[in-house]
């Protein structure tokens, strides 16, 4: 073992120690990269790599579409479409038993394509859905169970702004990522209403149904939820036809979101205001993330730490689909640790070298694409695995009443379910592959 990959595997050491003290994970990655980059190679190298990494990183054109997606999930919010999209998918839903909770998890899916983060997915629907679930009377376990889990869908449902991160790092296609993601959202939101259906049936007590809503009622919440539906379908329409590239279509996405809230008075200056600071705060909290991860990883090349990973797994007689899934299981439970966005940023440039010299019988595109998919599913997973799954503890913060165990406990079933459907996606590749060979 060389010199420098003892320091190296140090250095990943210390990261993992000052992310388990709190350390913010920039701030961690930042200081074990640079550091480490001073002991291997000097003052002069390091300060010649500042000079222009921060501009390298971020003036990668691919990378414009992250603030203008976060500003649209901001105004989004804003303008209550999350309210919208919840009547709409109650309207519909509520009348099964558990249907509220099935409600959620639409509405879910559907703030997701407009927002594109989990733990705002989660914070926000939380807010509108977990009061209709406390009046007509689920049990603690399942209501917060399900909005915790439900959350998890705005990582994975067009556009995500993890999945645009996800795509710079390993130069995949964003657009054909967004249409692989497509089929695998579609099937996490059938699978979890097909959960509380089940469960509402095991526990009769836990998930009455709703009242029955009016035509009127019927109509109007229906009518309600069609700008989300006119926004969603110009924005991933836009880009899935070809007409415009996902940064115009974000672009045009802003301005539709805007728009309608300023047509229905709920987004004045203050509210833009408000909302631009919030963008700002969000991306650059992402921007400074991935100048520690270019950075970290730039100290753990230089200490070839990815290249033994990839030589120990390639040279360890496993099977690569054993591989895959050893390589799954630490993405899970670095998920209980940290935010998506982190641990993306974090994981992937050690699993990625290690994965592209495996043969899954495909080629290296569609094993990008396959792999990402793969990636953001287990990701999801990490946000309800406990000790610390994220969205837990967010919901949890919004129903100090439960006991967390017993959010923990409503997470379950939806956990053993995405269990399942990571073990289709693997046995399967053709799920996430046929939208992105349409696509060619």
């Amino acid at each position: 073992m060389t010199n420098e990959l003892v320091m190296g595997l140090t250095g990943l050491g210390l990261l993992i120690a000052l992310i388990a003290i709190r350390m913010p994970i920039a701030y961690a990655m930042i200081i074990v990269g640079a550091g480490g980059t001073l002991f291997l190679s000097g003052p002069l190298v390091l300060l010649s790599q500042m000079k222009t990494l921060a501009y390298g990183v971020f003036s990668n054109y691919d990378l414009s579409v992250v603030p203008l997606f976060v500003l649209m999930g901001h105004l989004a919010t804003k303008a209550n479409l999350s309210q919208s999209l919840f009547r709409a998918a109650n309207a519909w839903l509520g009348r099964f038993r558990g249907g509220v909770a099935m409600s959620a998890v639409a509405a879910c899916a559907g703030f997701g394509a407009v927002c594109g983060s989990s733990l705002a997915t989660a914070s926000t629907m939380g807010q509108v859905a977990l009061p209709e679930l406390r009046r007509y009377r689920y049990s603690p376990a399942l209501a917060t169970g399900t909005l915790a889990a439900a959350g998890v869908l705005g990582i994975l449902i067009p556009p995500s702004v993890v999945l645009v991160v996800y795509s710079v790092i390993v130069e995949a296609n964003i657009v054909k990522m967004f249409a692989a993601a497509f089929i695998p959202g579609i099937m996490a939101v059938l699978f979890f209403i097909a959960t509380i259906a089940i469960y509402v049936r095991v526990f009769p007590g836990s998930g009455p149904e709703a009242d029955p809503v009016t035509r009127k009622e019927f109509v109007a919440a229906t009518f309600g939820v069609l700008p989300v539906a006119v926004i969603f379908g110009l924005v991933i329409g836009g880009i899935y036809f070809g007409f415009f590239n996902p940064t115009p279509a974000a672009a045009i996405g802003v301005f539709l979101v805007l728009v309608y809230g300023i047509g229905i008075r709920l987004i004045g200056l203050a509210e833009l205001r408000d909302a631009l600071l919030s963008t700002a705060k969000t991306s650059g909290m992402i921007y400074l993330i991935m100048l520690g991860a270019e950075m970290l990883e730039i100290f753990m090349s230089r200490g070839g730490v990815p290249q033994a990973a990839a030589s120990m797994m390639a040279t360890s007689g496993l099977s690569p689909h054993v591989i895959l899934i050893l390589l799954l299981a630490a993405l899970i439970i670095l998920g209980c640790l940290m935010d998506s966005l982190s641990m993306i940023l974090l994981a992937i440039p050690f699993f990625w070298p290690v994965i592209s010299e495996l043969d899954f019988g495909m080629g290296p595109e569609e094993t990008k694409i396959w792999f990402g998919i793969l990636a953001l599913v287990v990701v999801e997973l990490g946000l309800i695995t406990p000790p610390v799954g994220m969205n837990v503890f967010v919901i949890n913060a919004m129903a100090r009443d439960v006991p967390m165990k017993e959010t923990f406990k409503g997470a379950l079933p939806f956990f053993s379910v995405e269990l399942v459907r990571v073990a289709l996606l693997i046995a399967f590749p053709s799920i996430v592959l046929i939208l992105p060979a349409i696509l060619d």
